[in-house]
């Protein structure tokens, strides 16, 4: 199952037409049971999404541990992150949420599909 989600990782990337250029780094854990995946993805504009995603597997079921997509301008200015580190208790979603402007709010976990939607949106609006 880790290497299918690695996979479907490799294919949503391939299938943008917004996407430039990537440097992503894999590192399998034993018997393929977990995945840490991290690196960077250049976009027509020159922004970037850097990632960072741990994944496992247990009771053939996948688990995306701790997952992080910050996203930001050419010159290093973000417009949004999503993550899940374990602060903003107080957000409904906690420990996810999504980091916009200068405050977090609650928000689901997304796969790098939403991602790449949203980021589409925002070069359409540009």
């Amino acid at each position: 199952m880790i290497r299918k989600f690695s996979e479907t990782i490799e294919k949503i990337i391939a299938s943008s037409p917004i996407i430039v250029s990537t440097d992503i780094q894999k590192y399998f854990g034993p018997s393929y049971n977990s995945v840490y995946i991290k690196g960077s993805i250049h976009f027509i504009d020159s922004s970037l999404l850097e990632l960072s995603l741990f994944v496992k597997e247990a009771h053939k079921a996948i688990s995306i541990d701790k997952y992080r997509f910050h996203y930001m301008n050419n010159a290093g200015r973000m417009f949004f992150r999503y993550d899940n580190a374990p602060h903003y208790s107080e957000l409904s979603s906690f420990p996810n949420h999504k980091h916009v402007q200068h405050r977090a709010i609650a928000s689901s976990p997304p796969d790098l599909q939403d991602i790449l939607d949203e980021i589409s949106a925002i070069l359409l609006k540009t």
